[in-house]
This record gives structure tokens, C-alpha cells and sequence, in this order.
């Protein structure tokens, strides 16, 4: 039986992948595809994340990069645990 993903991370060197499903809820146990090979892993979320938001594959420490599609995004401005909701709370650009 075939089960769509929860989660899409994009390359195996992010830390973070984002949330493809509508009203994911803590505690589930996520599906996540990697697409750049099409391979799977599970991960529980810890938290409530809306679709489009961001999920942290590990643990992250304030003051380390994220990680979207191979590519920084952003520094970590809060300790994350994986599994945690990733927005602007806990993620800054690093632009400005």
C-alpha cells in the first residue's frame, strides 16, 4: 500500500524539509521523501505545522545554518529538536 508524504526535503544535505499536507498534527509519524533520489525516511513531528512551513530533520543548535535545497537559508537563532516546527521564531535570514 502506497503512502503519500507528509514532508519533501529536497537534498540530503538539508537540515529541514517542508510540510506538504494540510493540518499535520504533533505526534504524527511523518512519511518524508528526499526527491532528489526518491528515497524515504520517518520522522515524528513534535509539533502542530502548517503546510509550507518547515520541520528540522535533527537537532539543531542556535547559531548554525539551514538548509533548504542544498542551499543556506537562514541561521538558527533557537535550539531546535528534531522533529520541531521551523519559522520565523526560531529562523532569521541572514541578509539583514
Amino acid at each position: 500500500m502506497s503512502q503519500n508524504p507528509n514532508l519533501l526535503v529536497h537534498d540530503h544535505k538539508d537540515n529541514v524539509g517542508v510540510v506538504v499536507v494540510e493540518g499535520l498534527a504533533a505526534g504524527t509519524d511523518m512519511l518524508c521523501v528526499v526527491t532528489a533520489d526518491n528515497s524515504s525516511l520517518n520522522l515524528t513531528v513534535r509539533d502542530d505545522v502548517p503546510i509550507g512551513h518547515k520541520v528540522a530533520l535533527k537537532d539543531l543548535a542556535a547559531g548554525e545554518t539551514a538548509i533548504k535545497y542544498g542551499e543556506d537559508i537562514g541561521k538558527f537563532v533557537a535550539d531546535v529538536k528534531k522533529g520541531s516546527h521551523v519559522h520565523v521564531h526560531n529562523l532569521k535570514t541572514k541578509r539583514w
